[in-house]
């Protein structure tokens, strides 16, 4: 199993989150904080389902201030209950959303890319995890 303490761990993480701002247009919010891959995945379930628990799981924790820390909570969160590729595909489904939070040489708006990095998360699935949440 995949603890904590993994340097491996570690290194996906870090990839999962530059995969998700690579090429992210700038957004903001009503109040001027900047929005991150956090809103984007949001939006892009919230689209797609009634409430992730995820979603739900990372909100609830109020020691989180900043869209960053909400997603590396949910990357986090998907991790342990195998869920990280599932939600993505979600989120990567609608071509018009992508457009909208990303630039084009983005590899979600590439169908092969997406696709192998689909595949490679599906991967993760068969994966255990054991992270603090």
């Amino acid at each position: 199993a995949v603890t904590d303490g993994s340097r491996e761990l570690h290194s996906l993480c870090a990839q999962l989150e530059f995969l998700l701002q690579f090429d992210m247009k700038e957004k903001r919010s009503f109040f001027g904080q900047r929005k991150d891959y956090w809103d984007f995945l949001c939006q892009g379930l919230a689209r797609r389902r009634q409430e992730h628990e995820g979603v739900r799981f990372v909100t609830s924790l109020e020691k989180l201030k900043t869209p960053v820390g909400r997603g590396r909570a949910f990357l986090r969160y998907c991790l342990v209950h195998r869920q990280l590729a599932e939600s993505l595909q979600l989120c990567l489904l609608d071509p018009e959303s992508l457009r909208e939070w990303y630039y084009a040489r983005s590899p979600f708006l590439s169908p092969q890319r997406r696709a192998e990095i689909l595949g490679s998360l599906y991967e993760l699935d068969g994966v255990t995890f054991h992270l603090a949440l």
